[in-house]
Parts: structure tokens; sequence; C-alpha cells
């Protein structure tokens, strides 16, 4: 995997929205913590911009987002927030610049989409909070977006919840958000796991809705030869008026009961407050254990 340079001080972020409007104010407190980490800050057009719940049509998602992978002055992409519209614009964007010179692309939820994408073109990206997060965020997931960007050890050692599946694996980490996982099958998004450790989390679903996505995923190969898999949040999960019967958290294990590899639920990540970063194409050793998990990146 092609890594991005990791930033210095003077590097330039741009901040572009993807997908869900959202106005100037949102992202004051994102400005504030890149220039008190020393880098400038350049704002995309999208930002304030509206068409409907998008932040522009799909043609302006399309130019900010370009001209931000194409300007060499940028170093890093940090994606405003998520919600919908990322899928809209990915088969519009040219990449051949940023193949020749890619950049760190910054978020998660609905950036699954260029995550997916760029993992296919073999470059890291990194899943990590957003500028609309910012004010709720824990020190942790400020603090690992920071260690990321600048190249700093990232590892982390959590409690081992009691649905997990003991055992160790090292492979390359992708995925992301399950709903997005779901819905680039069959596209040229769609990433490859063979081989490899995925992670998912997801937010506001229908308990009946997880379990089609994670049957889906495992008709289509997802879990055959992975080598792990990481659970981040299973956020604010919803039910019909007749339970379905199982949380999140069961209708994974279930789905994944015949295979032997190492299974992490409740990890810090996803549409959490406690949103820790992870580079996504980094190779990384997994250590699950009856009372601790590890997660250490090479």
């Amino acid at each position: 995997m092609i890594q991005p340079n990791y930033l210095q001080k003077g590097d330039t972020v741009a901040i572009v929205s993807t997908a869900r409007k959202i106005s100037s104010d949102k992202i004051i407190p994102a400005i504030q913590l890149l220039e008190k980490w020393g880098l400038n800050v350049i704002i995309g057009k999208t930002i304030g911009m509206e068409d409907h719940q998008f932040s522009g049509n799909d043609e302006a998602r399309v130019n900010d987002f370009q001209q931000m992978m194409d300007n060499p002055k940028v170093k890093a992409i940090w994606c405003a927030r998520g919600g919908y519209g990322t899928v809209r614009i990915v088969d519009k964007l040219d990449f051949s610049a940023f193949k020749k010179n890619p950049k760190w692309i910054v978020g998660y939820s609905d950036i699954t989409v260029l995550h997916s994408q760029l993992h296919n073109f073999g470059v890291e990206t990194l899943h990590a909070t957003m500028p609309f997060n910012i004010e709720n965020n824990s020190k942790q997931a400020i603090e690992t977006l920071k260690m990321s960007l600048f190249g700093k050890n990232l590892s982390y050692e959590i409690i081992s919840s009691e649905k997990n599946k003991s055992g160790n694996a090292s492979g390359e980490i992708v995925g992301g958000n399950l709903s997005i996982l779901y819905s680039l099958m069959g596209s040229d998004s769609s990433i490859k796991t063979k081989g490899k450790i995925l992670f998912m989390e997801d937010l506001d679903e229908y308990l009946y809705h997880i379990d089609r996505m994670c049957m889906n995923l495992k008709r289509n190969g997802y879990f055959t030869h992975l080598k792990g898999l990481i659970v981040g949040g299973m956020s604010d999960m919803r039910d019909n008026d007749i339970p379905f019967g199982k949380t999140a958290e069961e209708i994974i294990l279930d789905c994944v009961s015949e295979y032997n590899f190492p299974l992490v639920f409740d990890f810090p990540s996803g549409h959490l407050n406690d949103n820790r970063a992870l580079i996504l194409g980094r190779k990384v050793d997994l250590e699950v254990g009856e009372t601790k998990t590890k997660l250490s990146f090479y």
C-alpha cells in the first residue's frame, strides 16, 4: 500500500464536504484545532453551500474535491461530515493526479466510499473523526487523529468484551461503515477482504437490516478468507414492533459463527464521541485475549 506523506508544521489541510450540507460556523473548532497544530487551512466552496440536504449539487461537490486533490499545496483533505452523497460523485472524480501524489483523505461514515475506492487504488486513508464532531469528541479521538497525520506510532489496548472470539491475526485493516460497504457491493469500489482484517461500524439502523447486510457480506465472500473482524460502535440501533430477537452484536456473532478468525466487539471507533483513528490499508497486528485486546499498526 502507498502511504501518503505525513504532515509537518506549515502544511496545508483542506476542509470540504462531499455529502450533507454543513454551515461555516460548524467547522470553526476544527479550523482552530488545525491551526493549533501549526497547520494552514483551506476551506472548500462546499462549506456553507446548500442543495436540499447536500453541500451543493453533485457538480459543485465534484469540483471542490477535485480542486483539493489536484492542489499540490494541500497535503490532506478532511471531510467535514458524513450523511449521504459521496457515492453520487465518486465516479466523476479524476484520481490520476492523486495516484501520482497521494495525500491523506480523512473521515468516516459516508466517507467509507472514498476509503474503499482508494484502497482499491492501493492508497492508505484515515478513518477518523470529522470537523462536525470535534466539539464532542474525546481527547483520545482528537489525539489519535493528530498522531496518525503526523506519523506517530499508533496502538490500542482495550478491555475485551465477553462476546469476543480470542486469537491473533496480522493483515491490512480495511472497512468502515457497514451500510456503505453493503451499498458498494458489485461496484468498482467494493473492497477485497481476503487475508485482511475487516473493521465495521454503523448508526441508526434497524436490527433486521443489520442482519440483511451481514448476510450479504457473507454471501459475497467477505468473511470466507478474512483474518480478523473488528466491530466498532453499533450505535442507536432500532427495532420493529415485533422484535428481531437479537442485538446487533448477536447478529454479527451468529453470522460469522462458522469462521475461526478472532473477533472484537466494542472497539472505540465509529459513530461515537470516542472515535479513535484507524489507518485503513495499513498492516496491523490484532491480539484478542480473554481480558485485553491489542491492535498495533506497523
